[in-house]
């Protein structure tokens, strides 16, 4: 398949212009999300090189994934990948894909010292491009979790990226992913300037686009979990980019055939106080939060997300679709209708 030219330039910026979070001209790739108490105490035991060249927006790492199959698109260095191969355990496996050479040498360096130090050794890293993942051997419908950290921006060809997610997924398994998103179609100049690409501005994502996309893909409901602007460290980059508006945005979705908006069904979901990490709560997305024991009135589309993926243990669900009451109402403080279906 053929890449633009502007691939081998983003491979140089992050394989030889970066040399640690530090270098970075705007908060695209500095995440100060927080994380949970297991990533938290996961994230001690990771090697402080992999660290220290960390560029993320975000963190999409969802709980529950004990035992699971996952692949992280643009891995870097391994930060993730280490992180999740402790939280899915000696029978998960984790894939770390990366189009530079350079980041996963130092990624690869790693992989003995973070086996010793965990007990098991579960970890592939591999050279590839993210829009054609049967080119690296990732065969469909085996993946459970497909994770990424502000990298999806960076491809030339996003719906294909989309697409070999969704094709490698197994049914019921999730996509959940942070990255750049813009309020408008970015101009073609921004992605042929080398540091506005390289920031993950250049080919940020347009959100109703991005649903077009998912859409197209298969997903006809996305979920926001969380959303900031973006802080621009230099007076040069916010002339460039004039009035458009960045966002770092954390997405999730899964592979069930869903409704393309939210229709109410009766469906009753109560938490049960189950999922690792979570003994109160949990949000399924920016505005579905789940008290534990507090029952809950839900569209049918959550309904099946709550029941069809590996969640289903961690909530009771009442309810069927054998009566319709039409459409759910849907929450007034999504940032985005496209982003959010209900």
């Amino acid at each position: 398949m053929e890449f633009h030219g502007s691939i081998e330039e983003i491979k140089r910026y992050y394989g030889e212009i970066l040399h640690s979070s530090r270098d970075l001209q705007t908060s695209a790739c500095c995440s100060d999300a927080p994380v949970s108490p297991e990533v938290a105490l996961c994230l001690r035991n990771v090697h402080p090189e992999v660290k220290e060249r960390f560029y993320g927006c975000g963190s999409p790492l969802p709980p529950a994934v004990e035992g699971l199959s996952v692949l992280d698109l643009g891995c870097g260095l391994g930060r993730d990948c280490y992180v999740l191969s402790q939280l899915v355990g000696p029978r998960g496996r984790v894939i770390g894909l990366d189009m530079t050479e350079a980041q996963l040498d130092v990624a690869r360096r790693h992989l003995d010292g973070h086996a010793g130090r965990f007990g098991f050794a579960n970890v592939d890293f591999r050279l590839g491009y993210m829009e054609d993942l049967a080119a690296v051997g990732i065969e469909s419908e085996s993946i459970d979790l497909v994770i990424s950290n502000c990298v999806i921006n960076l491809s030339p060809c996003k719906p294909k990226v989309f697409a070999e997610i969704f094709r490698v997924l197994k049914t019921g398994g999730e996509v959940c992913f942070s990255d750049i998103f813009a309020d408008r179609r970015v101009p073609a100049t921004f992605a042929a300037d080398p540091v506005l690409r390289g920031e993950c501005l250049g080919g940020a994502l347009y959100t109703e686009d991005f649903c077009r996309m998912m859409a197209h893909a298969g997903c006809a409901d996305v979920r926001t979990l969380s959303r900031r602007p973006l802080a621009l460290h230099t007076p040069e980059i916010t002339h460039k980019i004039g009035p458009v508006r960045f966002f770092s945005t954390t997405v999730r979705a899964f592979k069930l055939a869903l409704e393309d908006a939210c229709e109410d069904y009766g469906h009753v979901a109560c938490y049960r106080g189950t999922l690792p990490g979570y003994p109160h709560g949990f949000d399924l997305d920016d505005h579905h939060s789940f008290e534990r024991g507090r029952p809950v009135l839900v569209c049918g589309n959550t309904a099946d997300m709550l029941t069809k993926t590996r969640y289903a243990p961690h909530f009771d669900v009442t309810g069927d679709t054998s009566v319709h009451f039409g459409p759910f109402p849907c929450s007034p403080h999504r940032p985005s209708p496209a982003l959010s279906c209900c």
